[in-house]
């Protein structure tokens, strides 16, 4: 089959024939549909974060079945389906209380073993990590859950305990946050977006975010201090979608007494212990919550919000390329691109099936 593969960190990727993939006794072997192009396999790729080498990128994806191990019970060929990034063991107590996304022997397409930069990847634990997804959902739609809409959903929903009414702040529009914007809104509260960009931000207005704090040239401070006035005391809930010191500070000191604060964003290097205000955190009786990702039990109530359409995860999608266009899509992540939306392959594009 054909993948995207690199042999060493910051290496090229290059677009190959590799062998198809080993359908595990108690997994699948999916016929890969659509996978976005994420920052954290450009994280991973970089050497950010340690992968066996070669690799072959890819976390979000959805796709058809197409081999099932004999120990699966749920699944046929032919199935309709999509996957969280983080697939747990099923065997462990995690996984057993629906927790699959601290599974401490989880596997991570991309990260842990081969991705979705292929026509054909294998997924562990296929009766607990699959998803089936609903006839009107399509697979570019899936792919765009990925880990960005989908690890925004459970950060508001799960974590955040986001209200009808409430205001939401949120610290950087790339995916993530266009993604916790457009549920934000959903959801009823009342947004407002933070970034350097101004390109990012009427991305977030058009999606319904309410007001926007350009935050270039800020010091932390002056950022609370602009949303705490927007807000009227600050955000009921604050995520940092982008993963710096800074944004994560700022995340919590915007908030407003009892406020709760979501960290999606990775923190690498220096900037994985970011200078928290724990004297504020205690006096106003802040929450702090990290979120990754969502299992696979908690997307029907998602996948109920996209099929009725008051959640439009196809809506941030900016282009879909082939597999031949992957690395070079990958690559520009080297740079700022200025653009806010999503990027989705679909590796079957111009090829018959």
């Amino acid at each position: 089959m054909r993948a995207v593969v690199y042999t060493g960190y910051g290496r090229p990727l290059e677009l190959r024939d590799v062998p198809e993939p080993e359908c595990p006794a108690d997994g699948v072997v999916l016929d890969v549909r659509a996978t976005g192009v994420c920052r954290s396999d450009w994280h991973a790729w970089k050497g950010h974060e340690q992968v066996p080498l070669p690799q072959i990128p890819g976390h979000e994806l959805s796709g058809v079945v197409v081999d099932t191990g004999p120990e699966v019970r749920r699944w046929r060929p032919g199935a309709r389906v999509t996957v969280p990034f983080v697939c747990g063991c099923g065997r462990c107590e995690f996984c057993a209380a629906g927790e699959a996304q601290v599974c401490p022997q989880q596997t991570q397409p991309g990260f842990t073993g081969p991705g979705s930069f292929a026509e054909r990847v294998a997924i562990h634990a296929a009766d607990l990590n699959l998803v089936a997804l609903p006839d009107d959902v399509g697979f570019v739609a899936a792919a765009s859950l990925g880990c960005r809409f989908a690890t925004a959903f459970r950060a508001l929903t799960a974590h955040g305990q986001l209200r009808d009414g409430e205001h939401l702040v949120v610290h950087g529009c790339g995916g993530v946050g266009l993604s916790a914007v457009q549920i934000g809104v959903a959801l009823g509260a009342r947004v407002v977006a933070v970034d350097v960009a101004e390109e990012s931000l009427a991305r977030a207005r058009a999606l319904g975010a309410e007001a926007g704090v350009r935050s270039a040239g800020m010091s932390v401070g002056d950022v609370a201090a602009a949303v705490r006035e927007l807000t009227g005391g600050g955000g009921h809930v604050s995520v940092d979608a982008f993963g710096a010191a800074e944004t994560c500070e700022a995340s919590v000191r915007c908030l407003r007494r009892r406020g709760r604060h979501v960290q999606i964003g990775l923190l690498f290097g220096p900037a994985a212990t970011p200078p928290i205000p724990m004297d504020v955190v205690t006096a106003h009786e802040l929450a702090i919550h990290g979120s990754h990702g969502m299992p696979a039990r908690d997307y029907p109530r998602l996948l109920e919000l996209v099929s009725g359409g008051a959640l439009r995860p196809d809506a941030l999608v900016e282009n879909v390329l082939t597999l031949a266009e992957a690395p070079a899509a990958l690559a520009a992540m080297d740079a700022p691109s200025g653009s806010a939306g999503m990027t989705v392959v679909e590796p079957g594009r111009g090829l018959s099936r």
